[in-house]
């Protein structure tokens, strides 16, 4: 609790789109470690499961020329 006696209220309204964010992710990960070989190559699968919204939004601008 403040100081003041006012208590800090925390709004939370992400949930609907964490959980699209998530799926995105599990889907990913599913498609690239289906391609994936050995160890690394798993480990590689979920780091591009991560990354791919970035690189697919770079390739978006580079096509859009931005």
């Amino acid at each position: 609790m403040a100081k003041n006696g006012k208590t800090a209220k925390a709004i939370n309204n992400q949930g609907p789109a964490g959980f699209v964010f998530l799926l995105a992710y599990i889907g990913a990960a599913v498609y690239f470690v289906r391609q994936s070989e050995g160890f690394s190559g798993f480990i590689w699968a979920l780091i591009k499961a991560i990354a791919w919204p970035a690189i697919a939004t770079y390739n978006l601008f580079e096509f859009l020329k931005i």
